[in-house]
């Protein structure tokens, strides 16, 4: 009975110490939930307090920059492209109401820039826009010609981004090009030139001669791998640009994009043949220097005797083939001051520095330079341009190089002599 009794008591406390232990393990999971409820609670309302205050910056920094917009803009688009058209406007007729400005500029004289823009509006490749009139258009054309001016340069004064000033210039120089067939015209030769017919220096001894014909180098820009292709006689990458000018200082034809390293024969042999060639009338001729081949319609001075014109101020001719070399200097003369005129009045193709356009691109301005030019000389000729150039010929160095080429044959080179004397 004892031990039964005994038995009892220790079974009752077993139960008894499991309960204690039981409700100790329930206490602490209560103070452990508690505690981890009260970190999420914590968590949760400081990352509540760090949205409010986030999104009150995102709130302040929109209204400041509203208030900057308001401040820089205060208008709606629409009062701003009336402003930016106002600006345009204003910029036009300051350039188009001074004579003095109007020539620096744009190169040319107000009457002659609205007659050329005409002209650019007849071919119906130029049209009115929107915001942008033909006369808008065109002098940006002009100041990247006549300045070498960069789109976004360019871009700034005229209130455009620069792919609106790109696109506006190569839409002016197609439509420049698109007048070739009526400023590039090649002689007939029906003629004699009233520089020759009235000058008793060059006729009749010259009076089958119509016009001068040389060639000359502009930079390009080419990849790096063609470049040593098109390096000839600079340190950079040139295109040889042959052309021929009449005794107007109006060119008849230009060839232009061959490398710098194509000698002048060469491409003269290719003017002859290709499609679009070079045309000598019937028993006419043009007056080239010695670098080109002597041939028939092709005449060029004796070799071995004093030619440049620098060269006769101190000492008159002494003898007759003196005498033809003095005269054929004096009037081949005006291809190199048609050439230091285009270059003048547009820096772009005068430029030591690498073009901002591509080859192709490069060649058709070279093109559009040249028609301009044509067309200017007939209305706007700009004697002080001309006269700036004639200065600076008169000073240059001259050139004494000698050129031989196999181009031609025994007999076009024996019918070249006969021509000559």
């Amino acid at each position: 009975m004892d031990r039964e009794h005994s038995g009892e008591n220790c079974l009752e406390d077993n139960v008894d110490d499991a309960s204690d232990d039981m409700s100790i393990s329930n206490t602490n999971d209560g103070l452990e939930f508690e505690n981890m409820w009260k970190h999420v609670m914590d968590t949760w309302q400081r990352q509540q307090v760090e949205a409010i205050v986030q999104l009150l910056c995102y709130i302040v920094n929109l209204l400041w920059l509203l208030n900057i917009q308001a401040m820089i803009i205060g208008k709606p688009f629409s009062s701003i492209n009336a402003e930016r058209d106002a600006l345009r406007h204003k910029l036009m007729c300051e350039l188009t109401a001074n004579e003095v400005i109007c020539r620096d500029i744009l190169r040319m004289g107000p009457v002659a820039f609205a007659e050329f823009c005409g002209k650019l509006r007849a071919t119906g490749l130029l049209k009115d826009f929107r915001r942008a009139t033909v006369e808008e258009q065109v002098a940006k054309f002009l100041q990247i010609l006549g300045q070498n001016f960069r789109n976004r340069a360019l871009g700034f004064f005229f209130h455009r981004s620069g792919e609106t000033i790109s696109r506006h210039f190569h839409n002016v120089l197609r439509a420049v090009v698109a007048l070739e067939a009526e400023f590039l015209n090649q002689p007939t030769g029906a003629d004699v030139h009233p520089q020759i017919l009235n000058n008793n220096r060059f006729y009749p001894y010259f009076k089958n001669c119509v016009g001068a014909l040389d060639g000359t180098h502009i930079r390009v820009k080419v990849p790096r791998e063609l470049a040593p292709r098109f390096r000839g006689r600079k340190e950079w990458p040139t295109q040889n640009v042959l052309a021929a000018c009449s005794f107007d200082m109006k060119f008849t034809y230009v060839l232009p994009g061959w490398e710098g390293t194509a000698s002048d024969s060469r491409i003269l042999k290719n003017a002859l043949d290709r499609e679009d060639k070079l045309l000598i009338p019937q028993g006419k001729f043009y007056l080239v220097d010695a670098g080109l081949p002597l041939r028939s319609g092709l005449i060029a001075q004796y070799r071995g005797v004093r030619y440049h014109l620098n060269e006769y101020s101190r000492r008159r001719p002494q003898n007759a083939k003196e005498l033809f070399n003095h005269r054929h200097a004096s009037l081949r003369n005006v291809i190199e001051r048609a050439f230091g005129v285009l270059k003048k009045r547009f820096p772009i193709i005068a430029s030591g520095t690498e073009p901002h356009y591509s080859f192709e691109t490069m060649i058709e301005i070279v093109l559009a330079c040249c028609i301009i030019h044509n067309f200017l000389m007939g209305v706007d000729p700009d004697e002080n341009l001309i006269a700036e150039v004639d200065r600076e010929l008169m000073h240059a160095e001259a050139d004494h190089h000698v050129g031989t080429s196999g181009l031609a044959t025994d007999v076009d080179y024996r019918i070249g002599v006969m021509l000559r004397e």
